[in-house]
């Protein structure tokens, strides 16, 4: 390794200093250049650090292509130097990958996990690394502060074998040997949640949303149990501006899509297309709501009426559905999580229940209240795709079906 003084100059080219072990070398982009959105950060050239000529020519080759992308050639792919950053910037910033085709929700949970890998074993070369690297990693993830983070690591690989798999389709060095290397180890599955609540606890945490001054998660929890919709489907959406789909309701610099109350007709039926199934089989799904007593104690609750009194024209006809109470905008993910843990705990539900586990919940009352496997199963969305009004049809038939299933066994079971 060469002295201080006999160190090379070229643009963006600085040593790093390690714990053990002489400085390293690293090209580093512009700042301006990255927050432009150019894909290379920085990247390793310690391959080099003992050849002059090799190390100024490889740092001046990433300068001048970062300017040949600053001056408007951003179609020029991007030098790939055969590490894990190279392949994760790849990834995350190729218009054809398949991270773009991401839903917002799972976007936002693999960037943070992009960013651990980045910062963990971004500087590694792919070509150098082989199972034995990936079992020790699997472990570091998994075992965090003394604690099992079993799906954490699980979800860190699952990010890791996208991204392979990108650099596969691109042809890049030494991915292709690399997935032989993954699809050959074999790692613990997390297990199979088991937890779905009951009618019980649904209306203990119903409750408990009122007196938390949230009547609105009340109706989100019911809406999800007896519909057995997913909570996005239910609160809707924080999309990009990007985004294609069309949006009346802008703020935080994203627009928000999901359901309004014009959705909901006179005869209490509403359509909806959950966002699970948008992208495979596209069917909409249908729901009447009047076969939902829950639903109807809540829109009862917000009119100020009895279920008995209760209209449509009494509750509001334009606007999401679901709001913060505190904001008067749609809920944004962590304080929707944030209060229904809080409505939780009020209502003495335990914590290894999820808001997520409602919809298994209501699946499951169904199959306690007799409703038929094929019922159960287009009630929930999993039906192939047919003629949409047909499917419209016979959905709207098994909602009710079930519903008075579930209705029946509730009033057998005193709840």
């Amino acid at each position: 390794m060469m002295a201080n003084g006999d160190r090379p100059n070229a643009p963006g080219l600085k040593w790093r200093n390690r714990r053990t072990g002489p400085p390293v070398p690293y090209w580093f982009a512009d700042p301006k250049a990255v927050k432009a959105g150019y894909p290379v950060r920085s990247a390793n050239l310690s391959a080099y650090a003992n050849d002059y000529s090799m190390l100024v020519a490889r740092a001046k080759r990433l300068q001048t292509e970062m300017q040949l992308w600053l001056c408007g050639d951003a179609d020029r792919p991007a030098l790939f130097d055969g590490t894990f950053r190279a392949l994760l910037n790849l990834y995350e910033t190729d218009q054809q990958s398949t991270y773009k085709a991401l839903k917002v929700r799972t976007r936002r949970s693999y960037d943070v996990y992009l960013r651990k890998l980045h910062n963990q074993i971004g500087s590694r070369r792919i070509n150098e690394c082989d199972g034995r690297d990936v079992l020790r990693w699997f472990l570091e993830w998994r075992n965090s502060n003394g604690l099992d983070r079993l799906p954490r690591a699980r979800f860190a690989l699952a990010v890791l074998k996208a991204a392979v798999s990108w650099g596969v389709v691109c042809r890049k060095q030494g991915c292709a040997e690399f997935q032989v290397v993954l699809n050959e180890l074999r790692f613990e599955n997390v297990a199979s949640r088991v937890q779905a609540p009951t009618a019980e606890q649904i209306t203990a945490v119903r409750k408990a949303a009122h007196e938390n001054g949230a009547p609105l998660r009340a109706l989100v929890y019911a809406v999800q149990f007896e519909t057995t919709l997913r909570q996005e489907d239910v609160t809707g959406q924080w999309l990009p501006l990007t985004d294609k789909k069309i949006s009346g309701v802008h703020a935080y610099g994203k627009k928000w899509v999901g359901p309004k109350w014009s959705d909901i007709g006179n005869d209490w039926i509403i359509k909806t297309k959950p966002s699970k199934t948008e992208n495979s089989t596209g069917v909409d799904v249908t729901f009447d709501l009047s076969a939902c007593p829950m639903v109807m104690l809540e829109f009862a609750a917000l009119a100020g009426v009895s279920v008995n009194d209760l209209r449509r024209d009494l509750l509001p006809t334009v606007g999401p559905i679901i709001i913060n109470h505190r904001t008067g905008l749609p809920y944004r993910p962590y304080p929707f999580y944030k209060g229904w843990r809080k409505d939780y705990a009020l209502a003495g539900i335990p914590k290894e229940v999820w808001n997520r586990d409602t919809r298994a919940g209501g699946i499951t009352e169904g199959t306690r209240a007799g409703a038929s496997k094929d019922d159960r199963r287009r009630l929930a969305g999993h039906a192939r795709e047919e003629t949409t009004d047909i499917y419209d049809r016979e959905q709207l038939v098994v909602h009710r079906r079930v519903m008075e299933a579930r209705s029946k066994y509730r009033e057998g079971n005193g709840s």
